[in-house]
């Protein structure tokens, strides 16, 4: 396993094998994502600390000690399109899992975000660094404290150990749970499930926000009413006209939640 890592990882604190995964710790990395472009399907990293974390737009993400910063390699044969809705089916078998783990109110902020209630617990960032797999980065509060490492983040995100007793559980119980959603999620759209995970996210965006989109094509972000997503995963959007227009995550560089 050591030796699929790159040569300025050297030696990996330890390795861990979960049901189907085998998992990688280091002590401190730039990126774990970048550290998993050079493994094999099936394999993960995870580092106790990252230096140049980021999220979907390349907005350093704060990843301090106590924090699970891991990043996980899925096999995606066949037509790249088929995996496109990789993120979203992460997020929401990621948010299953930590609901079954107790904590409540969670819900998603499309397309990547995991918040509970108005603060953000977790990030997920999918890469394509090869033709036939992706890499699902995920960020999670833990046992960390963000606002302390950033004080603008205070009020601004929560974690894990405040809304669920963890009791004896340590960051590599976390990565497994981690381990086996997205082994869910990805037997889930392998198997042409979406449109059955687009109800159960709609049914839990029944409460209407208001948002604001900065398109990647406009020059002037667009607001409205966030009306959940279609089959093909594009965000719905009601216009204050009373339209309603579809937006492709690529054409999204950043939704922004409004106050109600």
């Amino acid at each position: 396993m050591t030796a699929t890592l790159p040569p300025s990882v050297c030696h990996p604190r330890s390795e861990t094998a979960f049901t189907g995964w085998m998992l990688d710790v280091v002590a401190s990395t730039p990126s774990t994502n970048a550290l998993a472009a050079h493994l094999p399907a099936w394999h993960a990293v995870r580092a106790d600390t990252q230096s140049a974390g980021r999220g979907r737009t390349g907005r350093h993400w704060v990843s301090d000690t106590g924090g699970l910063w891991i990043s996980a390699v899925l096999p995606c044969p066949g037509p790249r399109e088929a995996w496109e809705l990789l993120p979203l089916t992460a997020g929401w078998s990621l948010i299953a899992a930590l609901s079954e783990l107790g904590a409540t109110d969670l819900r998603l902020r499309w397309p990547n975000d995991i918040l509970c209630g108005p603060r953000k617990l977790a990030g997920l960032l999918v890469e394509r660094h090869t033709a036939d797999t992706a890499v699902v980065g995920i960020g999670l509060n833990v046992f960390n404290q963000p606002e302390s490492a950033a004080a603008e983040l205070k009020g601004a995100t929560t974690r894990l150990a405040d809304l669920v007793p963890l009791g004896s559980r340590n960051l590599n119980d976390i990565a497994g749970l981690v381990l086996h959603a997205l082994a869910i999620a990805h037997g889930a759209l392998a198997a042409g499930d979406f449109p059955r995970i687009a109800e159960d996210m709609n049914r839990n965006w029944q409460k209407a926000r208001q948002v604001s989109l900065t398109l990647a094509d406009a020059p002037r972000p667009v607001t409205g009413t966030f009306l959940g997503i279609d089959t093909a995963g594009h965000l719905r959007l009601r216009h204050t006209d009373g339209s309603v227009q579809t937006y492709d995550s690529r054409r999204v560089a950043l939704l922004r939640e409004l106050e109600n």
